[in-house]
């Protein structure tokens, strides 16, 4: 089996795939459950230090954000779509899906998000119901000032929702004006995929309680949750296999005191290696602390990259796609693929991948790396 040092699907612990092969309960029937699904969302709202709501979804974290949007929208509404990355502008997908219209603010694709140039488009028009943002646009690796953006957004009655998949709990975010927050569990939280974390305040509850029409959907809606601990019920049965190993995920990142500082001290070691041996960044700015992305270099391609790495080197690490299919690698430092051994070693690793390749660089991936730490 490979060694994956991809931005998501990460690597798991022992103890989490231990405790996903404990026995189940019938989470349908077994009241116990429900206590137990109750204080896992507690804790995640209390790492995130909101107040807010987390609710957990069977479902990969794709699920969250089209279930946020499914919500949210009925038909007419102007939605906010901020647009500097792949899935930034592909939220306008579920909008419309849904009914809405959305309306995108496009930002430069290398840049992160200029919250004056949004503050001035917001001046001329911000007649929105809600805005969606990317905090980590995982396919790029940009990161957006979510927590500037969404301040300015609540300065303008609008309500927000954030796609936090590839960055909950790798970078530190204030979620106090964010009204959806979405997270899955095979990024940073490094538990398989095949859940969803939905984080709701008060406000978003409102606004959905408040709807004229019905949701357009069973599976992607939120409301079918909103009482679930009250009634003691799921509106599906509950993937208590997966919410086990989740749990333990969890307490794994709340023993864990020095989770950002870890990541953002490899991120940082990471793309000054990248920049010394020659390699070029792809994004100018907002550098995400989960992955580091660089163009390929002349003389090579991505896929040579990438099989090299597997084949020989026995570690993936991925490549892109939509507009940036071909055109860059990522390197997935987030979760537990966040530790000096694991990077350390795909970087001397890319070192020999280029040199078969004949690609020269200019330092040693791997030296650089561990002598920035």
């Amino acid at each position: 089996m490979h060694k994956i040092m991809t931005p998501g699907p990460t690597q798991v612990a022992p103890n989490v795939l231990q405790a996903r092969s404990l026995p189940c309960t019938n989470p349908d029937l077994d009241v116990a459950f429900v206590e137990d699904y109750k204080q896992l969302c507690l804790k995640i709202s209390a790492l995130l230090k909101t107040e807010a709501e987390t609710l957990i979804l069977g479902g990969e974290g794709i699920l969250g954000l089209e279930a946020a949007c499914a919500s949210l929208t009925e038909e007419g509404d102007r939605v906010l779509v901020i647009d500097n990355g792949v899935f930034g502008k592909g939220f306008q997908d579920f909008v419309s899906m849904y009914g809405g219209v959305p309306v995108l603010f496009t930002g430069d694709y290398r840049e992160t998000i200029d919250v004056a140039a949004l503050k001035a488009f917001l001046e001329d028009d911000s007649d929105f119901k809600y805005a969606t943002v990317v905090h980590g646009d995982t396919p790029s690796g940009m990161l957006n000032d979510v927590g500037a953006i969404t301040k300015l957004l609540k300065e303008y009655g609008i309500l927000t929702v954030v796609d936090a998949v590839s960055t909950m709990f790798g970078e530190a975010l204030d979620v106090s004006n964010i009204d959806i927050l979405c997270g899955g569990s095979q990024k940073v939280i490094s538990a398989p995929p095949g859940l969803t974390i939905n984080v709701v305040s008060d406000d978003a509850k409102a606004a959905i309680n408040a709807r004229q029409t019905p949701i357009r959907s069973f599976y992607a809606n939120l409301k079918v949750f909103f009482n679930y601990y009250e009634e003691k019920w799921f509106p599906y049965t509950m993937p208590i296999s997966d919410i086990n190993g989740l749990r333990v995920a969890i307490e794994n990142i709340e023993a864990d005191g020095e989770i950002y500082e870890r990541h953002a001290r490899i991120a940082k070691a990471t793309r000054a290696a990248i920049v010394a041996s020659g390699l070029k960044l792809y994004a100018n700015s907002g550098y995400s602390n989960t992955v580091s992305v660089f163009e390929v270099p002349a003389g090579t391609t991505a896929e040579a990259i990438l099989e090299t790495m597997k084949n020989e080197h026995n570690i993936m690490i991925a490549g892109s796609f939509d507009v940036f299919a071909g055109k860059i690698i990522r390197i997935g430092h987030m979760g537990n693929n966040s530790s000096v051994e694991n990077v350390a070693e795909t970087l001397a690793a890319l070192d020999k991948t280029f040199a078969a390749l004949g690609v020269e660089l200019k330092a040693s991936l791997a030296e650089v790396f561990e002598a920035n730490l």
